[in-house]
């Protein structure tokens, strides 16, 4: 399984930059944009403190995404 995520799009309606998302989550912009990228996975209290700040549950940010088989 996969962990994706749709932290960019609820940053957007949120109308704030990462910069300000990791402010009001207190992470630097670097891990906002990790964890969009897909690059960094979030701990447990991170993912629910992003779910907390953009005001919905953490499935509405996060969710898993079953792994392709080659060939198929």
């Amino acid at each position: 399984m996969i962990l994706c995520n749709r932290l960019k799009e609820r940053r957007a309606a949120l109308n704030v930059n990462q910069q300000e998302m990791g402010r009001l989550c207190g992470v630097s912009r670097q891990t906002i944009s990790f964890i969009e990228r897909g690059v960094y996975a979030p701990s447990v209290t991170l993912a629910l403190t992003i779910a907390k700040v953009c005001g919905v549950a953490v499935e509405e940010v996060f969710y898993l995404k079953e792994e392709e088989e080659n060939g198929k």
